[in-house]
């Protein structure tokens, strides 16, 4: 898998996961010489190459003079996630239903690592998966979130109720989100792009929420959604 730009190389290297190598553009300035560094600490192999060798091996065509190697993205399981509870007050776990575009999950994991989310979990189906394009949007936050793949995102959602979270639907038509307190454990659910939550999977949930829209367009983008909602949780909890 690769890693391409600087703030994404950057905090990889915070995580201490393995890394095969690094491509680093000759004559680059900034915070290349930082990657370099770390990467000298680390024992990381280093190579200094023409910007067209990385233009060559760059997928996003927007590598910023670093491009880094590391094995495929390392998935968790739902109970490395439920384990993980950062707050005193409650785990907080985000599920993705649908998110099919590469930008949309990579935004999401980004509020959601910026918002204390413990993790998000992924059907392995009709779902866009963690690949260098997610890590490069996210601008790195891939590297410190735990991401978990299951088969099936209503057995998720028992197995989350049954270890005492509370599910929440992000959906239009549903509660104001507001009037909610999020004490315990919170799950958000938050839907494909265009089809949002699916029936089956918000009959699953235990209350459905909504953001009260003010405008002439009914519905918001998916990671903006759930980066109000997030900080709603947040903002309970302070």
């Amino acid at each position: 898998m690769k890693t391409e730009g600087r703030n994404a190389v950057i905090e990889l290297l915070k995580t201490g996961k393995n890394i095969d190598k690094i491509l680093l553009e000759k004559g680059a300035q900034g915070s290349v010489s930082l990657i370099f560094a770390e990467a000298r600490k680390r024992n990381i192999r280093v190579q200094f190459v023409d910007k067209r060798a990385l233009d060559k091996e760059s997928e996003s065509k927007r590598h910023q003079g670093v491009i880094a190697f590391t094995t495929d993205y390392e998935y968790f399981d739902i109970e490395d996630i439920i384990a993980a509870k950062k707050s005193e007050k409650g785990g907080f776990i985000v599920l993705c239903d649908g998110i099919e575009d590469v930008h949309n999950l990579g935004s999401i994991i980004r509020v959601a690592e910026c918002a204390g989310v413990d993790g998000v979990i992924i059907p392995k189906s009709g779902s866009a998966s963690v690949t260098e394009s997610v890590i490069r949007i996210s601008a790195g936050a891939a590297e410190h979130m735990k991401v978990a793949k299951v088969p099936n995102l209503n057995q998720a959602i028992e197995t989350l109720q049954k270890n005492g979270y509370w599910v929440y639907a992000l959906e239009a038509g549903g509660e104001d989100i507001y009037a909610e307190n999020f004490d315990g454990n919170v799950a958000l659910v938050v839907g494909g792009e265009d089809s949002g939550v699916k029936r089956l999977t918000k009959e699953k949930c235990d209350k459905v929420l909504s953001l009260p829209l003010q405008g002439k367009v009914n519905s918001l983008n998916a990671s903006v959604a759930l980066g109000i909602a997030a900080y709603e949780v947040l903002r309970k909890r302070l």
